[in-house]
């Protein structure tokens, strides 16, 4: 699969911001063409990969910025195509001067993910890697830093498309049975395509158990601080913060509103929400948001329910149902503990001192089963577009396998199904035609990558 464009793109490629450094990419067949013109010298004549130094003028030959260029001939780029990069002051003014130096010269603007876009119709990489560039940009954690990388290095894509191969060879054999059933044909051929696909299957579901995984990952656990008014939830989430991020008062009621931060623990993000008071309220500014919490609580992936330790154990509060992992912590332990706690199984900690936040971060990893050991060996994480997929060729393929299964076995429709699933796993690596598809994933991403 190869780019059809020939426009040369331009943009920038360092953060938005001022820094000491600015970074501004050009790809495309006139690349070269354009920084010679902006730099006064012909960027054809610089030795690929050779850092060199250049002078961006206006067209009256003015200075905008004295830098570093290094120019990549294709296809030995990450675009594919001949490419220039200059390294310049890291200035606002002087960065987006040089970009419209670059423009003036014959470049376009670029547009978000353009770049990766290029390098996938480029073949320097699958879809899966490509969305793994933004999975590394956007990790928050360790754990999200590997499976990144793991991605990038085209894991996901070689296991999906090593299945499609597998898929490919089966439908090939399965359509030969039927165009040509004088053939000769193995007698043993119907129990060895099922087998072939029960192997698939195995390899989808492998990959279909990632799915919680690459969602935490990305996104984090949505964990709800909960309880009653007064007992310390906007303490916690201060403690696990390290900053006093919200207000913390003895008058119950003061928090009214959600409040939502993320932290890394053990690798894990949490996706911390401190939540209103639940308790009977007339003021109505209250009231909003003691509904919130309910509504956060039906959300959660986890709960952390909050009590005051010191205090008589309340009856229990009604709380809508929910499916999410829930541990009790008991708070204020260093104000000592009521005696109708005695045989309460919980957390004890003192959000005052501290004591008990071990245990807690050791509870909360435990619950969740998903500390380092527990991801795997291939750090391979899916997200929703992967998921979708899979779990549709999974249909496709159990279908097949009940038609080839039937006593009147029905090759015929059989193969349909596993056209399908053919189709979609070659939309997880790319190998269709998925222009719509393309313009959803690279949309996402930053301009300049």
């Amino acid at each position: 699969m190869a780019a059809t464009d020939t426009t040369t793109i331009a943009a920038i490629a360092s953060p938005p911001g001022t820094g000491a450094i600015s970074l501004i990419r050009i790809s495309g067949p006139a690349a070269r063409e354009i920084a010679g013109k902006a730099c006064g010298a012909a960027a054809s004549a610089v030795i690929p990969r050779l850092a060199r130094r250049c002078k961006v003028r206006d067209a009256e030959g003015h200075v905008i910025d004295d830098g570093i260029m290094t120019v990549f001939h294709g296809p030995h780029s990450f675009t594919g195509e001949d490419t220039v990069e200059f390294a310049g002051h890291g200035g606002l003014l002087v960065t987006r001067e040089t970009l419209s130096r670059f423009l003036e010269c014959g470049a376009i603007h670029a547009s978000p993910g353009e770049f990766s876009q290029r390098a996938f119709l480029n073949g320097k990489m699958d879809l899966t890697q490509a969305e793994g560039i933004m999975d590394l940009i956007s990790a928050q954690t360790r754990l999200a830093i590997r499976a990144a990388h793991s991605q990038l290095e085209g894991t996901l894509g070689k296991r999906t498309t090593a299945a499609r191969d597998e898929l490919l060879e089966i439908l090939a054999h399965l359509e030969a049975w039927i165009d040509f059933p004088d053939e000769d044909i193995d007698t043993q051929t119907t129990a060895q395509l099922r087998q072939r696909i029960d192997g698939i299957l195995e390899t989808i579901d492998t990959l279909l158990a990632t799915a919680d995984q690459g969602r935490v990952l990305r996104e984090g656990v949505r964990t709800v601080l909960f309880g009653e008014p007064n007992v310390g939830k906007s303490s916690l989430l201060n403690r696990f913060l390290g900053f006093e991020r919200a207000i913390v008062s003895d008058i119950a009621g003061t928090t009214r509103d959600t409040i939502e931060e993320v932290i890394n623990l053990h690798g894990i993000p949490l996706r911390l929400v401190d939540t209103a008071g639940v308790r009977e309220s007339a003021d109505a500014i209250e009231s909003q948001g003691i509904q919130r919490t309910v509504r956060q609580i039906e959300d959660a992936d986890l709960l952390l329910e909050i009590a005051d330790a010191s205090q008589p154990k309340p009856e229990r509060a009604v709380y809508p149902s929910h499916h999410a992992t829930h541990l009790l912590i008991l708070n204020k332990s260093d104000l000592g503990e009521h005696s109708s706690w005695a045989e309460t199984d919980a957390i004890r900690i003192s959000c005052l001192n501290e004591d008990g936040f071990g245990d807690l971060s050791d509870k909360i990893r435990t619950a969740l089963h998903f500390a380092e050991a527990d991801f795997g060996e291939h750090a391979v994480a899916i997200n929703a577009r992967h998921q979708a997929s899979l779990s549709l060729a999974r249909t496709n393929l159990t279908a097949a396998l009940e038609l080839l299964t039937a006593e009147a076995a029905s090759p015929e429709l059989a193969a349909i199904d596993l056209r399908e699933a053919l189709d979609a796993l070659g939309e997880i690596p790319g190998k269709l035609d998925t222009e719509d598809l393309l313009g959803v994933i690279f949309s996402e991403f930053c301009i300049g990558k």
